[in-house]
């Protein structure tokens, strides 16, 4: 298998001792001595900030040369002539090339002379013949025929038409033939053709996926060289591969050393690396890292921040959350509304409502006033754990400080308060969203039906029902399947089966259950005939019914005085195998 030639690159990286990264605290505790509220109060009141970015870049330019070994205008390929046989099929009827006379292979000869028997094919045709056959190879998808022919080509001297062979080494990379890709982008390189960045970079990706990391290392120091520099996605792939490795320091030092070669300092980048030593390595080198890489020029930004905040909110880390605080406040940078709703948002999920009302108090002291997200995040929390009295009064605040609420807060209270079977104050809210001028949508409508079907309000449901229908809003299964179980929980069965009809009618798909119901209710109240049109209903939807739903039925049967028709019934459905012996109607 060819290859590019690998160079073991030797990184030298500070790096500091770690002595703790992390460390769990219980909710709504003091965040230890890392306040994340005593911090951002600091920043509130003081006007001045610690430390600047300040970085001097004077390190040396390194650059590495490609070094090609050629015979004047020969192409040489390393190890090309160890051709698989079983890979090498060529029709010359269908490529349209006459057949050169010659006596029949014998088995016993070399394999050199096999491979020149079969090369000779294609030896003596030109430049453009054997182009065209390329196109063809490539149209046709034979990838390796594609390939043995760039090889024969590159032995003529011949220059192949690069498009294609772009295409084939994307192709070759899909298949995971990154051996014969890897020539045919060194044949490419020396022909004089520059493959596209999106070419190397499906083959650093797929050396990274092998875990051929140093050959994809040498790979990105070639592309400058070939005038298609790495971009963002190339350095990504090298960063995020040495870490699924376990090469933390690589990582480091491999950025640091792009950056002294004069890579741009990609932000993207930049943050991809310090959220995987986070991840990885802990809080604290996280933050070493941020320092040292201002001395290479690379300067984090309120995004980068941000990014580390949101992994240590996520995993429950505000110990570490804080210290990241501290470290952005120390630079002069200032959280924005992203960075309070994240750690709001993180709060609110762990019930530390104190801390919430110090964060949410310092936001309002800001230039960063609250956001209609910061309020959805809050009322969505204090919902959760109940606390609709709350919520409500964020509600209030929120309108007297003409922040509009969206349809998120309203439809996040107007759930909360059908959970807590509050039905007028629902239907309150209900006339107040339609009073702002925004139409309610599907899911406001289900909500709130659903609410009212739960609490046997079906008079109310089917009014509401009625309403969006008129506002142009098509109601769903969900609908359909709230007002079903809300007829059957008020024993109205044959209402719920006009419902079924009409989910019938729309092509709605009906639950097994929403059958179940509604045949139980019409056998409870002796309408056997409705409810085996129900169960005809049922069948004819491809909805199999149960054992249960036909003993249901047997036992309708049973009560309506019809006992005889009833054990009928059950020795038919046992002769058919849909129920056994054991059901006792």
């Amino acid at each position: 298998m060819m290859g590019y030639t690998v160079t073991q690159h030797n990184f030298t990286v500070d790096v500091r001792t770690l002595h703790g990264c992390t460390k769990q605290v219980s909710p709504c505790s003091g965040i230890g001595p890392f306040s994340i509220s005593k911090f951002l109060n600091k920043y509130n009141h003081e006007a001045q900030y610690g430390l600047q970015w300040k970085g001097d870049v004077n390190s040396k330019r390194n650059v590495r040369v490609l070094q090609r070994k050629g015979f004047q205008r020969s192409v040489c390929i390393d190890r090309v002539d160890e051709v698989n046989v079983d890979e090498w099929s060529i029709d010359n009827d269908e490529m349209g090339i006459e057949k050169k006379s010659g006596e029949e292979i014998n088995k016993k000869k070399t394999r050199t002379s096999f491979i020149l028997n079969v090369e000779g094919r294609f030896v003596g045709n030109s430049e453009e013949t054997n182009n065209d056959i390329l196109r063809k190879f490539c149209s046709r998808g034979r990838l390796i025929d594609a390939s043995r022919l760039i090889e024969v080509m590159a032995r003529q001297n011949q220059i192949p038409y690069f498009p294609s062979c772009t295409n084939l080494i994307r192709g070759l990379v899909k298949i995971d033939r990154l051996d014969k890709a890897a020539k045919i982008l060194k044949i490419m390189i020396m022909s004089g053709g520059v493959p596209d960045i999106i070419t190397y970079n499906m083959m650093v990706g797929g050396l990274c996926k092998r875990g051929q990391l140093r050959s994809a290392i040498d790979l990105v120091e070639d592309m400058s060289l070939t005038g298609c520099p790495p971009d963002v996605i190339t350095y990504n792939a090298i960063i995020r591969c040495m870490f699924t490795f376990g090469n933390f320091d690589q990582a480091i030092a491999f950025w640091k050393d792009q950056l002294r070669k004069g890579c741009p300092p990609y932000i993207v980048t930049y943050t991809v690396l310090i959220e995987l030593v986070c991840k990885h390595c802990g809080t604290m080198r996280a933050v070493e890292v941020l320092d040292d890489m201002v001395v290479e020029g690379c300067y984090p930004d309120i995004i980068t921040y941000n990014s580390l905040i949101n992994f240590t909110c996520r995993h429950n880390m505000l110990e570490d959350t804080a210290l990241i605080i501290h470290n952005l406040l120390s630079h002069g940078l200032k959280p924005n509304a992203i960075t309070y709703n994240t750690i709001l948002h993180s709060l609110c999920s762990r019930g530390c409502w104190d801390e919430v009302d110090e964060i949410f108090t310092i936001m309002n002291e800001t230039s960063e006033s609250p956001t209609v997200v910061t309020y959805n995040i809050l009322i969505n929390g204090l919902c959760k754990f109940g606390l609709l009295d709350r919520a409500i009064n964020f509600f209030t605040q929120m309108i007297s400080q003409n922040c509009s609420p969206d349809i998120i807060t309203y439809n996040t209270l107007l759930g909360a308060l059908c959970r807590e079977g509050m039905i007028d104050q629902s239907l309150e809210l209900l006339h107040l969203l339609c009073g702002t001028g925004r139409s309610p949508g599907l899911i406001t409508y289900n909500t709130v039906i659903d609410g009212l079907a739960k609490q046997g309000c079906m008079e109310k449901a089917m009014g509401l029902y009625g309403q969006m229908v008129e506002n142009g809003i098509v109601p769903d299964e969900i609908t359909h399947r709230s007002l079903v179980g809300g007829f059957c929980g008020v024993n109205l069965v044959e209402e719920a089966v006009l419902i079924l009809k009409e989910m019938q009618k729309r092509g709605h798909p009906v639950r097994n259950i929403s059958y179940k119901f509604v045949i139980h209710g019409l056998c409870r109240n002796k309408r056997v005939d409705v409810a085996i049109q129900v169960l005809e209903m049922m069948i004819s939807n491809r909805c199999m019914p149960d054992g249960a739903i036909y003993s249901t039925i047997i036992e309708g049967v049973a009560a309506a005085g019809m006992t005889k028709e009833a054990d009928e019934l059950h020795q038919k459905l046992i002769e058919w195998n849909i129920l056994s012996e054991e059901v006792m109607c």
